[in-house]
């Protein structure tokens, strides 16, 4: 006699309304699965900073039917540079030629665009106000509960409620994330087309801190300035005078640092420290399991935070979709393979920090050489291990594209 054929998933629980969770609910309902979205804050928002999405990022957006909207308003990116702050060449990274190989570009997007983009794809409920405070686990469901006494329902639970998830908290333990050791200010700049050439991405090594900057809409300059401090701190003063200190910080670096400080709006300054995590082994158990940085916390330094967590958004609906396959069975078969994918980026994110991080002028010398000396074999592993992962969801005469 053969064994039953496991029920199949009815609805799905996301904690957290952020790019992942978005994400997580649109393949979800490209699949036929029924899902509900639960985000914490009272409005479905995330943040105004900007993000580079890699070519492998734009072959997912692709698979969820929202990489065309993505194209009508993101800029293409064609060259990333590469330099010290006095403006001496590191390397570059010819992200255009990614068009021809893998028919996606790496673009830069503010964020708040791009959940906005997969926000308006979603069809599912999606309930703000929703404070998770933990979980039950039963023999054919999950109980998710939350702060104001209610509860919901469902077959699987999928914490993609950040780096800080009360869902992860519950599974793994209160571990607070790690703190890289830096903090990130982050600002807009208006800069018209012709002060600001479009598709423009540089990041700057100095000193104990860094300067990136890259266009995210036409006249909208995202940057990015990076310096070692303790945790925890905050700007004192006004938002004029935190953009007067970043000015005194990169006094002298290499145009246009200056010019784009200079067409910053103070208010849109952001200040966080950097966090992150060390690879876990364990994501789940049972009818649960994490996604995003709930579950891989990486930080900024390779730009592929928001690229995996929508990676792992198909990846996990797949499973899920797998005829035949036990919910929990189809939740391990997803961490088994995303776990290959992301432990190694996060530790090579962790590395390029820590160098980042270098102070002492011996040490900045010998980094800046080592970097500039290793850089065609560091752009061509980048594609090779990073970004050609994006052929698992691009149409079939792509995949398996070779470098």
């Amino acid at each position: 006699m053969s064994a039953p054929t496991p029920p199949p998933v009815r609805r799905v629980l996301i904690a957290g309304g952020g790019l992942g969770g978005i994400a997580t609910a649109l393949a979800l309902q490209q699949r036929g699965i029924d899902s509900v979205v639960f985000e914490r804050a009272e409005q479905l928002r995330d943040g105004g900073a900007g993000l580079h999405i890699w070519t492998n990022g734009m072959l997912a957006l692709a698979a969820l039917g929202v990489a065309d909207r993505v194209n009508a308003i993101a800029p293409a990116q064609t060259v990333c540079h590469f330099a010290t702050s006095t403006g001496r060449v590191i390397g570059t990274y010819p992200v255009g030629e990614f068009v021809e190989r893998y028919g996606q570009p790496t673009v830069a997007i503010g964020r708040s665009d791009l959940h906005g983009i997969l926000r308006d794809a979603v069809t599912v409920p999606i309930v703000t106000g929703a404070e998770v405070t933990g979980y039950t686990e039963h023999a054919d469901g999950v109980s998710l509960h939350f702060a104001d006494g209610t509860t919901e329902e469902g077959d699987v639970l999928i914490g993609a409620d950040g780096v800080r998830s009360a869902v992860r908290s519950q599974l793994l333990g209160p571990q607070p994330p790690d703190y890289t050791g830096y903090i990130a200010w982050r600002g807009h700049a208006k800069l018209s087309p012709e002060e600001f050439a479009p598709g423009s991405f540089q990041a700057l090594f100095g000193p104990g801190t860094r300067f990136t900057y890259y266009d995210i809409a036409p006249g909208v300059v995202h940057w990015m300035s990076v310096a070692n401090g303790p945790a925890g701190g905050r700007d004192e003063g006004t938002p004029e005078q935190t953009l007067d200190m970043l000015r005194a910080r990169h006094a002298g670096w290499t145009d246009p640092v200056r010019q784009i400080l200079d067409a910053t709006d103070p208010g849109s300054i952001l200040r966080g420290d950097v966090l992150d995590r060390k690879p876990d082994p364990v994501w789940g158990q049972g009818r649960v399991t994490l996604l995003g940085d709930s579950a891989h916390a990486v930080s900024f330094n390779i730009g592929q935070g928001a690229c995996l967590a929508i990676e792992d958004a198909i990846v996990l609906a797949e499973h899920l979709a797998t005829p035949g396959a036990g919910i929990a069975t189809a939740l391990r078969a997803y961490e088994a393979e995303r776990q290959q994918r992301t432990a190694p980026m996060q530790l090579l994110a962790h590395r390029i920090g820590a160098m980042g991080a270098l102070q002492n002028p011996a040490a900045v010398w010998l980094r800046d050489r080592v970097m500039k000396l290793m850089w065609p074999r560091t752009f061509q592993m980048a594609e090779k291990e990073h970004v050609a992962y994006g052929t698992r969801f691009a149409p079939a005469p792509l995949r398996g594209a070779q470098l």
